[in-house]
C-alpha cells in the first residue's frame, strides 16, 4: 500500500511495477477519483512494458485514525509506503532564490511538525488495526522514525537522504582513483543535513559523518581525499535536484521495498532503520533490517555521529518520551523570517504545531508575493 500519491510516490509506483516481486499495489489517499486515474496510467504504462499488474484504490484520510485502521485491517498490506506530508520539503525551493537561500539556513529540523504529524496518525492507525505491515517512511525519516520509536511506533525504515548521496560518492571515488565504479563500496553514516549540503556546496559544513570506502571483492580499504571527493559533487558530478531529483529518491525507496521481499539480504543505505536517528549502511531482507557498519565502528558510535549531525540540522536532541528540542541558531532563522518559534515539541503536540507552522509560512509567502506584485506595479 502506498499512502500519499504525489511526485515521489508516482515514481515509486512505476518502478515497483517494473519489478518481478510486485504482485499487487494499493494506492491510498483522500481523492479516490484522482487515485483511480493515476492507477490506470501506471497500470497501462506497465502493460506497454509487458507487465500486467493489479492496482487497487482506497480512500484514506490519515487524520481519521479509526477509519484508516479499519481500511488497513480489511486490506491487510504487507508493506506500507508512507509518502504523505503536510508540506513537501521542496515547497520552500519554489521561493525566489535569495529568499530560499536565507530560509534554508534554518535547515530541515524546524520543519519537523509538517512531517511527523501524519506519520503519527498512520502509526496509531497501524497499531489499532492489529496488522503487522512493515512501514517505510519517506517523510524526514532521520528524525520522525526515532521520535515514533520512543512511543513504540517506529516505521521499519526510511528512504532517500543518506541513500541519495551514495551513488555520486561511488562515481566520485572511481573518478579520483581511476578504478571502475563496480570496484568501489561506500559505507556512509550520515544524517539528512550531510546528504542535503554536500551536493549543493561541495563540503560537509557542520555535519558529522563517517565514510568508509573499500573494494567489495576483498574489503581492501581505498584511500580517498574527502575534500576532493565532496567537491566533485557540486562540480562535474552535480545532478538535477528539486522535482526532477525525486527520481533518485524513488529509486532508494524501491530498493528498500524490494529488499523487504527478498530472502537474501540486499545492501542499501537506509535512514531511520528500526527507529534509529540518521542514516546507515544496512542489509534489507524479509527478515528485516540490520546495520552493515564498517569494521571498527560500533552501533553506539554510529548513533552518536548521527545525533551530532542532527544538531546541525536543527534538532538538538530527542528525549526518551519523544520530545524534540530545537537548536537556537536554526530556530532563530524561522523566528526572524516567519515569526515562528518553538523550543521543544512533545509528540502529542505535533499536529497543533504543524497547523501553527503552516499558518506562519502561508502568511509569510502571501506577504512576500504581495510585495512582489506591488513592486511590479
Amino acid at each position: 500500500m502506498l499512502v500519499g500519491v504525489g511526485d515521489l510516490t508516482t515514481h515509486v509506483v512505476n518502478q515497483l511495477l517494473a519489478g518481478p516481486m510486485t504482485s499487487r499495489l494499493v494506492l491510498a489517499g483522500r481523492d479516490p477519483g484522482a487515485l483511480l486515474r493515476q492507477a490506470n496510467l501506471a497500470r497501462f504504462t506497465a502493460a506497454n512494458l509487458g507487465a500486467l499488474s493489479t492496482i487497487d484504490v482506497e480512500r484514506v484520510d490519515l487524520t481519521e485514525i479509526d477509519r484508516t485502521a479499519e481500511t488497513l485491517e480489511r486490506v491487510r498490506p504487507d508493506i506500507i509506503f508512507m509518502g504523505a506530508s503536510l508540506q513537501s520539503w521542496r515547497r520552500i525551493t519554489e521561493l525566489p532564490k535569495p529568499v530560499f537561500t536565507a530560509l534554508d539556513e534554518a535547515q530541515f529540523g524546524p520543519w519537523l511538525p509538517m512531517h511527523l504529524s501524519l506519520n503519527y496518525d498512520l502509526a496509531r492507525a497501524v497499531r489499532a488495526s492489529g496488522i503487522t505491515a512493515r512501514v517505510v517512511n519517506a517523510a524526514f525519516p532521520d528524525a520522525v522514525n526515532p521520535i515514533l520509536a520512543k512511543a513504540g511506533l517506529a516505521p521499519m525504515a526510511g528512504i532517500g537522504n543518506v541513500a541519495n548521496i551514495v551513488p555520486a560518492l561511488t562515481f566520485g571515488v572511481a573518478h579520483l582513483t581511476g578504478r571502475p565504479p563496480q570496484t568501489v563500496r561506500i559505507r556512509l553514516v550520515a544524517q539528512h543535513y550531510f546528504s542535503h549540503l554536500v551536493p549543493r556546496t561541495g563540503h560537509p559544513g557542520n555535519g558529522a559523518y563517517h565514510l568508509d570506502v573499500t573494494d567489495p571483492r576483498d574489503d581492501t580499504p581505498i584511500a580517498v581525499d574527502h575534500a576532493a571527493l565532496f567537491a566533485l559533487l557540486s562540480g562535474p558530478l552535480k545532478r538535477l535536484g528539486g522535482v526532477a531529483g525525486q527520481l533518485l529518491t524513488a529509486a532508494s525507496a524501491s530498493r528498500v521495498i524490494a529488499g523487504l521481499c527478498e530472502a537474501e539480504p540486499v545492501a542499501a543505505h537506509v535512514p531511520g532503520p528500526n527507529g534509529l536517528p540518521g542514516g546507515y549502511p544496512a542489509l534489507v531482507s524479509r527478515a528485516g533490517i540490520r546495520l552493515d557498519l564498517p569494521a571498527g565502528l560500533s552501533e553506539q558510535d554510529a548513533i552518536a555521529i548521527n545525533e551530532r549531525c542532527q544538531a546541525a540540522d536543527g534538532i538538538e536532541r530527542i528525549d526518551a518520551d519523544g520530545t524534540a528540542w530545537f537548536t537556537e541558531r536554526e530556530m532563530a532563522v524561522m523566528r526572524r523570517m516567519l515569526g515562528y518559534e518553538l523550543r521543544s515539541m512533545a509528540l502529542a503536540d505535533c499536529a497543533d504545531q504543524a497547523r501553527e507552522l503552516a499558518a506562519a509560512y502561508a502568511a509569510f509567502k502571501a506577504e512576500l508575493f504581495s510585495s512582489k506584485l506591488e513592486e511590479a506595479a
